[in-house]
């Protein structure tokens, strides 16, 4: 049987025989009379009269999503939609649990609260989330996405660097951080500060959802053709293939040997919702090169460090950071992993961005050395070219950033 709108099939092959090194866009649109047909191949997915193309959401994407009741919330921040992601708000409670967990296909999120809560606390106001300990929280957005569009999500940059582990759970689900295309139900965001205790309230933003039709990750032969059009990491410490390797800056020749920053034990509370408040010697030993290229990760501390690359993220595509490669060494680098759109684009002004590294070691110390690769930064292929860019105007706390802390710390420099 022919499919419902070969024709428009038929034109976009003539279009890429015509211009086989374009890249077109296939943007949403309504079609007359009911359609319920998707055909991933061709790069469109249809649903309920509505045409996505495929890759990752760009903001108005996610804009459009919500105005079509694929994302239910109460109307959004200003700053909330950004270039490839949404930030999402936490709601009115938090509920102390005695274990994490995962729902899993027989039970919503809520039925497992009821049988793991220790008590709630009202975040109304604001309210301390103790460090070591675990808790869930409803957010307020809700999802009823197409059967053609799936979510991820991951924690926000400030997040990841203060060590706070999040991960989002929707109902019935059995993997975190992962919406199943078709998703319909409520989100929930486990929160499980592992450093520092931090103060948060009804509407903090901690963690962010990205949206995708189709497969939209690059291939090994797609990294390196866009590698060579546009210059994905500059001075790389290995040919890129599957992504882009990072290693390690080890030397700190530009920051006067700065190479990172331990943190520190039995801190006062860090409040996530404000910004450039906080001393930074009250919560971070600097880390200083004293000549050795080299560096021993002591078991379950925390460290910022920062890449020796400089990586760039081209408008039409966006990254993710591969949180750990047991191939690369027993330590998680980078929490927060997605990259936006336009991170390290000079025309964003982004020359020269490195990728700061949240790492925390495993059961075993750990030696790096300067230059040894520690983490991958994977492309995946956006649906548009979007219309905002990070840190073009946007108040992006991270462009152009070398080795930096979390927005809530003032500057510091030897």
């Amino acid at each position: 049987m022919a499919s419902p709108w070969s024709p428009l099939a038929s034109c976009f092959e003539w279009l890429q025989a015509d211009r086989p090194n374009h890249h077109w866009a296939v943007h949403l649109f309504r079609l007359p009379g009911p359609v319920n047909w998707i055909e991933p191949a061709q790069g469109y997915f249809m649903q309920d009269n509505e045409v996505w193309s495929r890759g990752v959401f760009p903001a108005r994407f996610i804009e459009r999503l919500a105005s079509r009741g694929g994302i239910v919330a109460p109307p959004f921040d200003a700053d909330q939609v950004q270039p490839a992601s949404l930030d999402l708000r936490l709601g009115d409670v938090a509920y102390r649990v005695r274990a994490s967990f995962l729902p899993g296909p027989d039970h919503t999120v809520s039925e497992r609260i009821e049988t793991l809560k220790l008590h709630e606390l009202d975040l109304a106001a604001s309210a301390v989330l103790e460090r070591g300990c675990v808790y869930l929280v409803p957010l307020q957005e809700l999802l009823s996405l197409p059967k053609g569009v799936s979510a991820g999500a991951n924690p926000k940059s400030s997040t990841g660097r203060l060590d706070v582990f999040t991960r989002v759970i929707g109902d019935r689900t059995r993997g975190f951080d992962t919406l199943p295309a078709g998703y319909a139900g409520n989100l929930f965001l486990e929160i499980s500060p592992r450093t520092f205790p931090i103060r948060v309230r009804r509407g903090s933003r901690l963690s962010q959802m990205r949206f995708r039709a189709g497969p939209s990750r690059l291939t090994l032969e797609e990294h390196r053709a866009l590698h060579r059009a546009e210059t994905l990491v500059v001075d790389p410490n290995e040919e890129v293939g599957e992504g882009v390797a990072l290693s390690i800056d080890l030397k700190g020749e530009d920051r006067k040997g700065l190479i990172g920053f331990r943190s520190k034990r039995h801190t006062p509370v860090i409040d996530v919702d404000k910004k450039d408040a906080l001393d930074v010697l009250d919560y971070w030993d600097p880390l200083i090169n004293r000549g050795d290229d080299q560096f021993i990760l002591d078991p379950d501390e925390f460290y910022i460090l920062v890449s020796r690359e400089s990586v760039h993220v081209p408008p039409a595509y966006a990254a993710e950071m591969v949180p750990f490669d047991p191939l690369v060494g027993e330590f998680r680098v980078h929490y927060a992993g997605f990259f936006d759109p336009g991170f390290g684009h000079s025309a964003a002004g982004g020359t020269g961005s490195r990728a700061v590294l949240e790492v925390r070691s495993r059961e075993v110390p750990f030696l790096l050395g300067h230059g040894q690769t520690i983490g991958r930064l994977i492309y995946e292929r956006l649906s548009e070219v979007p219309d905002r860019l990070y840190g073009a105007g946007l108040g992006s706390n991270y462009q152009a950033q070398t080795l930096k802390l979390s927005k809530h710390f003032r500057p510091y420099t030897l």
